[in-house]
């Protein structure tokens, strides 16, 4: 095998973030009584939460805010779109996100026949996340993939964030691996394929959306089934 360790991300890769958040979000939104107090639909308030969620996410991936701004301003922003200014609504949403996100459990289709696979044909799998140590802990725990992974590096542990090169570097170690023997597999060309490049390291980019790639992985796929094709 050229490859011994493979390194997965886990939100939008094999963890189906989007479904999950949009499971939680529903919740709240009936909790909080959201629907009395802005008055619309919940799918215009979580069109609405993605736009400021994905704004922050990539400010705090360029070091440009805490975790913990990120964690609530998301909420407090999507509620100021409906003219609620409310930080401690904000503060206690964000909270109760966190708290239920982590015990939904949608996964991409194929993700656990593929690590299955995987580990029947003696790959060492490991995880790298840019999330937030216990939220991912909780997250593996709840939808059955903890029992696949060997290690899994949070950029929280790691006290760095994919693109860095620091973040591969610690990963390595972790693992005791070499960057010859591994690759990364992951949906974001941001932080996953240009993280793995930085790393001298061969990556997959899972294009569940059908993306242009700006930058260029060794592989590309378009649904995890397809790695067996690789591996």
């Amino acid at each position: 095998m050229k490859y011994k360790h493979l390194f997965f991300d886990l939100d939008h890769t094999l963890w189906d973030f989007n479904a999950n958040a949009k499971a939680t979000l529903t919740d709240l939104y009936a909790f909080f009584e959201l629907d009395k107090r802005i008055a619309v639909p919940f799918d215009d308030f979580y069109v609405k939460y993605l736009y400021h969620n994905e704004i922050l996410w990539d400010k705090y991936h360029n070091g440009l805010i805490t975790a913990e701004d990120l964690k609530w301003k998301r909420m407090y922003r999507t509620l100021l779109d409906f003219k609620i200014g409310n930080e401690e609504l904000s503060k206690e949403l964000s909270g109760k996100f966190l708290e239920l996100l982590p015990t939904k459990k949608i996964l991409f289709p194929h993700t656990t026949e593929l690590l299955d696979y995987l580990l029947e044909k003696k790959y060492v799998l490991h995880l790298i996340t840019n999330g937030f140590e216990k939220t991912q802990w909780s997250k593996i725990n709840n939808s059955g993939l903890a029992k696949y992974f060997t290690h899994m590096i949070t950029s929280e542990a790691s006290n760095s964030l994919k693109p860095k090169k620091e973040i591969f570097d610690y990963a390595m170690n972790k693992a005791g691996a070499s960057l010859q023997e591994s690759i990364m597999i992951g949906d974001n060309l941001d932080a996953d394929i240009q993280g793995a490049i930085n790393a001298g390291m061969d990556s997959v980019f899972v294009n569940h959306i059908n993306a242009t790639a700006h930058v260029q992985p060794t592989y590309t796929i378009y649904h995890l089934k397809e790695l067996e094709l690789i591996f």
